[in-house]
């Protein structure tokens, strides 16, 4: 098997060189101890997930476990599937460990770290629990908006909250709060969600006041305040002349991140560059997307493909494309992307033959090997949740002490 060395794998990320870096554990050990851009595959999904997640057979993949003997495997299953340029890194985990370079806890933990920084950068608002409930109890004129996935809302949400999963927000924030001196609450499990979710409505200039609740529904939890359950507030349609505003509001925030737009014929120019990996997503909800979508492209809503671009796109320095039939959630999520250092295009229009259908994708991965997110569910310890936070409020060090990320904030 052919090595790569840990100063050749951060060489190759500062030139934004594309590079695939699979940690061939499970997620649980996966979770413990990674490389900031690492991506996790256990050697028995690779043949399930690898024509998603790496559409290019010759992009540079690199393997590594921690002395488990996994890499053998896991490269011989890359090479009967056509991929022809997979490496091993040198010493693999611990030689990382032994070059001094940072390593990074939980998942998504690029993502999770943008969030960080953005929230340092831009000192992004936020309220306590105890601030939210008592602006519940008093009757105050608020709208809570969970940023989650609607499962996730469903298992347990804040009280009085409305479901508005993170791309929608822009688009349909207006819908939930009409008025202007509505201050609208944003919320998700932790805190990257609700930071990028309050964020995305300060950079597009909406009239309200806007905060985040500070550390979600574990910060909720830890101040000893009762969850709902079960629940199934969404946002309602947006009429013709919100759209308008939000497309222009969120064009505004794409355009000073950099991003660029694209027609169809430019699109079919990038796919035709077998040197380079290109990512199509449709950004939408998973519903619309079922109804119709360009051929070609996979489901991932926008606020889910921010949170976990790691798994969505685990090659660094590919290129991604995002299709949306009204342009908010695509602009939106192009603009966190964009500052995340990635070469993104959101596509103009939404025309041609549409394909339908149920969603194209792996089957879902079993609980086996899982990590046991902190933040996940309705039975986790509240120790695991403090020491969730302790660690996500020390990632802007990390980032400054690993070098390689290439993130700004606008």
């Amino acid at each position: 098997m052919t090595s790569i060395t840990p100063r050749e794998i951060r060489r190759a990320l500062l030139a934004r060189a594309e590079i695939a870096i699979f940690d061939v554990r499970s997620e649980h050990e996966f979770a413990q101890d990674h490389p900031l851009f690492a991506a996790q595959i256990p050697v028995d999904r690779i043949a399930v997930e690898a024509e998603y997640r790496l559409p290019r057979t010759d992009v540079s993949i690199v393997l590594y476990d921690d002395g488990e003997g996994l890499v053998g495997a896991a490269e011989a299953s890359f090479r009967s599937l056509g991929y022809t340029d997979t490496r091993v890194l040198e010493g693999g985990l611990q030689g990382w460990r032994d070059a001094g370079y940072e390593l990074f806890q939980d998942v998504n933990s690029y993502s999770k770290a943008f969030g960080e920084l953005v929230e340092h950068r831009r000192h992004t608002p936020s309220l306590s629990a105890d601030d939210v409930d008592a602006l519940i109890e008093e009757k105050a004129d608020i709208a809570i908006l969970d940023a989650r996935r609607f499962d996730e809302y469903a298992t347990m949400s804040i009280p009085t909250g409305t479901s508005v999963p993170g791309a929608e927000l822009v688009l349909r924030a207006q819908v939930v709060a009409p008025d202007p001196d509505t201050l609208i609450i944003v919320n998700c499990a932790g805190r990257t969600r609700s930071i990028i979710g309050t964020q995305s409505l300060v950079n597009a200039g909406l009239p309200n006041r806007v905060a985040a609740l500070r550390n979600g529904t574990i910060g909720w939890t830890l101040a000893g305040k009762a969850l709902e359950r079960g629940q199934q507030r969404q946002a309602p349609e947006v009429g013709r002349d919100l759209i308008g505003e939000a497309c222009i509001r969120a064009r505004d925030v794409a355009y000073r991140a950099g991003v660029k737009r694209i027609d169809g014929e430019t699109l079919a120019v990038l796919a035709a560059d077998t040197a380079r990996t290109l990512y199509r997503f449709d950004v939408r909800t998973p519903e619309e997307y079922a109804v119709g979508h360009l051929p070609g492209f996979l489901s991932a809503p926008g606020g889910q493909l921010v949170q976990e671009t790691d798994h969505n796109a685990p090659v660094r320095g590919a290129r991604i494309v995002l299709s949306d039939d009204l342009g908010p959630r695509a602009d939106m999520t192009a603009s966190w992307l964009a500052q995340m250092g990635w070469e993104v295009y959101v596509l103009e229009g939404f025309e041609g033959a549409l394909e339908s259908g149920p969603l194209p994708g792996p089957p879902p991965r079993s609980r086996e090997g899982r990590y046991k997110r902190p933040y996940e569910g309705t039975d986790n310890q509240a120790e695991a949740m403090q020491a969730y936070l302790e660690w996500e409020y020390g990632l802007v060090a990390q980032l400054a002490r690993d070098g390689t990320h290439g993130f700004f904030v606008i």
